[in-house]
């Protein structure tokens, strides 16, 4: 069946352009500005911790480009965006959590409770230290979303910087 959306026009024409990179294609939004349209690619690594540098994030950029110009899934003029999905991103899948490790996280819970610590281990449990060096573990299966908090600032120990 063919893709009828714009947003499904433009993920089948650069999900392959994006896969050649070695990433993963993470969301398309295509919206109206004025006479032209705005389309939004957001790529990311497929798992594992680290982020996507910018030489990588100009490689996707030109490949995605170059699908478009393929394909022309949009009719009329665009302009194209290429980004990763940055901090405020919230953890709904297994490897938004494994990419997460070490980081603040605030979690909210199926019944509507929230836990709060350093994540430490994602997998089937959610693993959190607090403040005072205690662990929880949540079933990844309970947690409806989290968010990684930022932090502005961390001592040199806590970086492994001694």
């Amino acid at each position: 069946m063919a893709p009828h959306t714009p947003q499904e026009r433009v993920r089948a024409a650069v999900e392959p352009a994006v896969a050649g990179v070695g990433l993963l294609l993470e969301d398309v939004v295509v919206t109206r500005a004025g006479r032209r349209s705005v389309v939004r690619v957001v790529v990311d690594l497929p798992d594992g911790p680290g982020g996507v540098d910018s030489d990588r994030l100009a490689d996707v950029s030109r490949a995605v480009s170059s699908a478009m110009d393929v394909a022309d899934p949009v009719a009329g003029p665009y302009l194209l965006e290429v980004s990763t999905p940055g901090t405020d991103r919230p953890l709904t899948e297994g490897r938004h959590f494994r990419r997460a490790v070490g980081h603040l996280v605030r979690l909210t819970l199926v019944d509507g409770a929230t836990r709060h610590g350093r994540l430490v281990a994602a997998g089937s449990e959610l693993t959190l230290e607090a403040a005072d060096g205690s662990t929880a573990s949540v079933p990844a299966d309970q947690v409806v979303r989290g968010v990684v908090e930022v932090e502005l600032s961390r001592s040199a120990d806590e970086e492994g910087d001694v």
